[in-house]
């Protein structure tokens, strides 16, 4: 029973940090314009990889040297979709452990039978992303998708790990870290808008914005969905105006990212159980901000670029541990109040058993299980 326990502990986390390190990678190829390197899919010009497909590709590049298609553009992007099938088949595997010794580990298999279904969905939206030529609303998508898929996979390592009994005051704060990360993939969305539609450089000054807190924008064609890339549904090429409302909007939403989010890891930075996850959200935003002044500040360094998107996935990361931490009870000990210990409340309890289990002449009676031979005392 501990190796099945064992080996499902080691195949959630390997997956976990596959999940982790797949999401950076896809803001590598959207942010390199990797996404249509090979503009079929699954493979590449009907190949299995970029070496079978290398007429196809010189013959793409050649007409057009600075398009969508290259040799180090395909390579990219189908090694992004290797690393998704393995992700896919390391999540078949935990959906089927799940299931198969449920009782042994203790947990209900739905939610990794849920994540398998949302790896499933995600792998469409990876193909919808090619087919449908990089419509922002797909590629918005695609990356809430896996955003998701990372917070259900955090869920399932943080339920593997025990962790410091909470305080009975800290489960009040449950609303407050369900709102928290609702608010963080709402910021992430607008972030991914962002990306999607090349507005990163929309306005070049902080924190005003082409000098006015508040500059001109088309907020309606910013934020019509249904459209192609750089473009509006009419057809017209997107103005700027339209790609600096998209920025502004995301630039000011992250103030309240900061306030909702900040204050809740601050309030809970020293806590036992929670403090690590706290104190983490806390880097990761004034990170956050640095990458996002960089950006601005210095053009779009890919680097960088790259960093800011690692910094989302990371407050996903912490801001769902918080949220597993404060409704799987059953893994975090004895909740306690803030005025007694919850072991000292338990060695109480066994003190109070032990006496109330003892006779006039000091023996204790047998009462919670049978010895074989025996009836009575011991």
């Amino acid at each position: 029973m501990p190796k099945i326990q064992q080996r499902y502990r080691k195949l959630v986390f390997l997956t976990w940090f596959l999940t982790l390190d797949l999401i950076m990678f896809g803001a590598f190829v959207r942010l390199t314009d990797s996404g249509l390197g090979c503009p079929d899919w699954p493979g590449c010009y009907g190949q299995l990889s970029p070496v079978g497909a290398a007429t196809h590709i010189r013959e793409a590049f050649e007409a057009m040297p600075h398009g969508p298609v290259s040799f180090s553009k395909a390579w990219i992007e189908m090694i992004h979709r290797y690393v998704g099938a393995i992700l896919g088949m390391l999540i078949i595997g935990i959906s089927w452990m799940a299931w198969r010794h449920r009782k042994v580990l203790g947990h209900t298999p739905a939610l990794a039978i849920a994540t398998l279904v949302a790896v499933c969905l995600q792998g469409a939206f990876g193909a919808w992303t090619v087919t449908m030529k990089l419509m922002p609303l797909i590629v918005t998508a695609h990356l809430l998708g896996g955003m998701t898929l990372l917070a259900m996979m955090t869920w399932l390592a943080a339920r593997e790990k025990r962790h410091p009994a909470l305080a009975a005051s800290e489960f009040r704060l449950r609303p407050w870290a369900v709102a928290a990360l609702l608010i963080l993939f709402v910021q992430i969305a607008l972030g991914g808008w962002v990306s999607t539609n090349y507005a990163a450089l929309a306005c070049m000054d902080f924190p005003t914005c082409h000098g006015s807190w508040v500059p001109h924008m088309d907020l309606a064609s910013g934020f019509s969905l249904v459209r192609g890339l750089g473009e509006l549904p009419s057809g017209e090429v997107i103005s700027q105006a339209a790609l600096t409302g998209i920025h502004w909007v995301h630039r000011n939403f992250a103030v309240l990212v900061f306030a909702l989010v900040g204050t809740l890891a601050w309030r809970l930075r020293h806590s036992p159980g929670l403090g690590g996850p706290a104190r983490l959200i806390l880097g990761l935003l004034v990170a956050q901000l640095f990458t996002g002044l960089t950006t601005i500040f210095f053009e779009w360094p890919l680097a960088v670029a790259v960093l800011h998107n690692g910094g989302a996935a990371g407050l996903v990361i912490a801001c769902t541990t918080l949220c597993a931490r404060l409704y799987q009870v059953s893994t975090q000990g004895v909740p306690h109040d803030d005025t007694e210990p919850a072991i000292a409340k338990l060695a109480a309890a066994v003190s109070r058993s032990d006496e109330a289990a003892s006779d006039p002449a000091g023996r204790v009676l047998c009462r919670d299980r049978h010895v074989p031979g025996q009836s009575g005392a011991a």
